[in-house]
């Protein structure tokens, strides 16, 4: 059987081109006749279970057939792919990301929200968004466009379109904050714009969740606690009574809200309120985590940031003691962890390098005593289900055709997430393979 390689020069290239048929343009051509594709890698990772010898079926952007080698033909007019010595597994789910930062040692967050015009920092969001899908996240939950208004929409809109490579997102708009509890802040006597939307008591909050929704927002996000002061611990923001009323008037209009949320009593409020996932969740205790596994919220530990801002800040790996920060989150990962609460996986992507998402996974492996196993099926299957993606997350028949094909085995050595060879999302073919 023919072998297809992809060199350089076809990234982002649709399947079509492949095939000898359409480009995808940025003028949104007519899509490309449905083609047909058989893969055959050393091993299928189907979500849950590794499998030798099984290939995967491509029809259009679904996947068509799944399972061992000799009960599978492939079909008439069906284009062979050989992937040898690779594992396909479904196309990776980024649990947290913001598309319209980068990484802090470039420039501060400050800096980035008043100094950066939208216009730059959507260009910048066009090259993260190939970068990470690139890297192998076909779908990324994007919390937050941190002063950006509402251009993750229109970044969303774009990929939608064909327009410009990305994965799949679940945007969160401007998210909401109290009054007076985030910033950037400067002098007392000058109003700057905020990183968020700030919005206070029933008619304030009730109006704020809605506009966010009309605008194209696929869940809201809410900062249950933050710094008040330079300097200062984060403290509760948002009373109980408003957290709740967050909540019921985003399910009201079939949205989830996560909050971001580092204490106890902001993680509390946020659980009791009915959040379906905590950010980060830095100083939760087993009382907290006991709470949040009883009411079903997913905890999404961001480990990759805490470790990049660290770093930013001057600590050296394996020189001199850990950071007090990550002391304590390696202190509440062991209660999250005992506790048995759900674990969704996202790094927080833009605070580090977009395309290097799979910092949070190794971080996760290396350092926190998660099984590679555990990492890769949370990373697919475990965040599709955490995140209500009935339609990926797993090769089965049926499912969007969102896989990626990477050297090695990641349910052992996790490092293989970054050996990328082959990209699909809905059918159509990606690749940083040289």
């Amino acid at each position: 059987m023919k072998r297809f390689s992809f060199p350089q020069r076809l990234r982002g290239f649709s399947l079509g081109l492949l095939l000898g048929s359409t480009l995808l343009t940025a003028q949104a051509q007519s899509p490309a006749a449905p083609a047909t594709l058989l893969l055959r890698p050393a091993a299928v990772f189907d979500g849950e279970t590794l499998h030798a010898g099984w290939v995967v079926v491509v029809e259009g952007d679904r996947i068509k057939a799944v399972g061992p080698a000799a009960t599978i033909s492939a079909p008439v007019g069906a284009r062979t792919l050989d992937l040898p010595g690779q594992t396909l597994l479904p196309g990776l789910i980024e649990g947290h990301s913001h598309l319209l930062l980068h990484p802090y040692n470039e420039t501060s967050w400050n800096d980035q929200v008043l100094q950066e015009s939208q216009a730059l920092r959507v260009a910048r969001a066009t090259a993260h968004a190939r970068h990470t899908l690139l890297a192998g996240y076909t779908t990324a939950r994007d919390l937050g466009s941190e002063g950006a208004g509402y251009a993750d929409v229109g970044v969303k809109q774009a990929i939608e379109q064909g327009i410009i490579p990305g994965p799949r997102l679940l945007v969160a708009t401007r998210a909401l904050v109290a009054t007076g509890s985030y910033g950037p802040k400067l002098s007392v006597d000058v109003d700057v714009p905020q990183g968020a939307q700030e919005a206070d008591g029933t008619d304030g909050i009730v109006r704020a969740v809605r506009e966010q929704i009309g605008k194209g927002a696929d869940l809201i996000k809410v900062y249950a606690d933050y710094r008040w002061g330079k300097g200062e611990p984060s403290r509760p923001t948002f009373s109980q009574e408003e957290l709740t009323l967050i909540v019921q008037t985003a399910r009201a209009a079939g949205r989830p809200v996560v909050a971001h949320a580092s204490t106890p009593e902001g993680m509390r409020r946020a659980t009791l309120a009915g959040v379906e996932t905590i950010e980060h969740g830095d100083g939760g205790t087993p009382e907290i985590f006991k709470l949040m596994k009883q009411r079903g919220v997913a905890l999404c530990p961001t480990v990759a940031a805490g470790d990049a801002i660290s770093q930013y800040q001057g600590w050296k790996k394996g020189q001199g003691p850990m950071p007090e920060r990550l002391e304590q989150k390696r202190l509440s990962m062991q209660a999250a962890r005992k506790s048995g609460v759900i674990i969704a996986i996202g790094g927080d992507v833009g605070v580090f390098q977009h395309g290097d998402n799979s910092r949070e996974a190794e971080l996760l492996v290396q350092k926190y005593g998660f099984s590679a196993l555990e990492v890769v099926q949370g990373q697919t299957s475990g965040n599709a289900r955490i995140f209500h993606l009935q339609d990926r997350g797993r090769i089965q028949p049926g499912l969007l055709a969102d896989l990626v094909a990477v050297a090695g085995d990641p349910t052992r050595q996790i490092t293989a997430l970054r050996q990328v060879k082959l990209v699909l999302k809905g059918g159509v073919v990606y690749t940083n393979d040289k």
